[in-house]
């Protein structure tokens, strides 16, 4: 048996069927619109995706340009411009042009944050 068939045997239920309406209208009271979780959902999928949590530790400790995050992480400019690119659509990353080079930083000290949680998270 694996051990996630194994984890889903352990998921305790309820042994009747009963509705706690009061309990639901406090849920309700405070759940979003359904836009926001879907915009919520989005945001998370973009920090599914290893490449762009390295570009995010990078950008922790110094804005730099594509050239040194390319070296920084052994990839290709193409490839770092194109992480680059979804996680400024998605306003976890601002560039500034100085001359000829662009350089990135994190948007702002929610990003951090938001990784520095999950950080600890995994830790515990």
């Amino acid at each position: 048996m694996s051990k996630k068939t194994a984890d889903l045997k352990e998921i305790e239920c309820c042994e009747v069927n009963q509705i706690h309406e009061d309990l639901l209208e406090i849920v309700e009271s405070g759940m979003p619109d359904e836009n926001e979780l879907y915009d919520l959902a989005e945001l998370f999928k973009v920090f599914g995706d290893s490449t762009r949590i390295r570009i995010l530790f990078v950008l922790f400790k110094s804005q730099v340009c594509v050239c040194d995050l390319a070296k920084e992480l052994n990839m290709t400019q193409s490839a770092v411009s194109h992480q680059l690119k979804i996680l400024k659509q998605n306003k976890l990353v601002k560039s500034m042009r100085v001359g000829k080079s662009v350089f990135y930083s994190l948007e702002d000290e929610h990003v951090y944050n938001i990784i520095a949680q999950g950080m600890e998270h995994i830790r515990e």
